[in-house]
């Protein structure tokens, strides 16, 4: 785990971002959750998650887009232990339009079944929020790893 924050890290860099959009940091983030890391078996061992909303947490209040890997940590039984989360968080400042977006997240889960990771990604770009956000310019993109 301690090298997944750098090959995120490493995509970002290597994608010559200049003056990026939201779309352009998103493809980045699809790329790096194709990639395949070891793992324990369990269904929810490696998510993937897409939310935003307006947020205060460590700033006055911001919309911003977090784009979010998650990963099960696992201890020397196989039992679960933890999970870290690697994010990519967009920040936008705040405007009429975007306040007006709500808030909205979604999970997907690489082995569980269901949709695969192209059908999610097309399923959130199909929602009316995106049109709104895919061509803004983040004022800020910050990129940490946590454990949760």
């Amino acid at each position: 785990m301690d090298e997944v924050l750098e090959v995120l890290e490493g995509e970002l860099g290597t994608a010559a971002l200049v003056g990026p959009v939201t779309e352009d940091v998103w493809f980045v983030f699809l790329r790096f959750g194709r990639r395949s890391f070891h793992l324990s078996d369990a269904p929810d061992a490696d998510g993937l998650l897409y939310q935003y909303g307006t947020y205060a947490f460590d700033s006055p209040p911001t919309f911003t887009l977090d784009l979010v890997r998650q990963f099960e940590v696992t201890d020397n039984s196989g039992d679960h232990d933890h999970y870290v989360q690697v994010h990519c968080e967009l920040r936008y400042g705040l405007a009429p339009a975007l306040e007006a977006l709500g808030s909205f997240n979604s999970w997907f889960f690489h082995g569980a079944g269901g949709d695969d990771l192209e059908e999610w990604a097309h399923g959130l770009t199909e929602r009316p929020a995106w049109t709104v956000i895919r061509r803004l310019e983040p004022v800020e993109i910050r990129v940490y790893q946590e454990q949760v």
